[in-house]
């Protein structure tokens, strides 16, 4: 038996590689900012405070353009 499908999904006109491109972006900005983060963590408290950051806001600084004011 044959089966039809208008399913866009499933073709292969390069939706695929449109979301593989789409996730691994996603992927190199999440890997960015954790690499962010742990290179904050490694200064010295005195390094942190001459930049205007405390340990517990590190985060905070490094996501802050994606919370909402």
């Amino acid at each position: 038996m044959t089966y039809y499908t208008n399913d866009l999904s499933t073709r292969t006109d390069g939706g695929f590689w449109r979301r593989m491109a789409a996730g691994f972006g996603a992927y190199l900005e999440r890997r960015s900012r954790i690499d962010r983060i742990t290179a904050l963590h490694a200064k010295t408290d005195g390094e942190l405070a001459e930049m205007g950051l405390t340990r517990d806001r590190i985060a905070h600084h490094v996501f802050r353009d994606l919370t909402a004011i």
